[in-house]
């Protein structure tokens, strides 16, 4: 089963652990994630379930074209939250 982790930067504002899912896609993987830990959802996906402007998924140390980028069962998927400002 993939792990899931998230960028450091996510845990300033709740925990969020790296997690082994089920999950044949990267959308799946993460929805078995939001199904343990619902807050993360709001962080990462907009209101129509899509990635939000400052999420990037990397899969294996390679950036993933979205939800639906497949991944096997000793993958790993980072979710990096960009950070913006000056």
């Amino acid at each position: 089963m993939p792990t899931v982790a998230f960028t450091s930067a996510l845990h300033r504002f709740l925990p969020a652990p790296a997690m082994v899912v089920a999950g044949p896609t990267v959308g799946q993987a993460l929805a078995s994630v939001f199904a343990e830990r619902p807050m993360l959802r709001g962080y990462l996906l907009d209101d129509q379930g899509a990635l939000r402007r400052h999420v990037v998924l990397y899969v294996n140390g390679q950036a993933a074209a979205g939800l639906a980028d497949p991944v096997g069962p000793a993958d790993e998927i980072y979710v990096f939250q960009a950070l913006t400002g000056g």
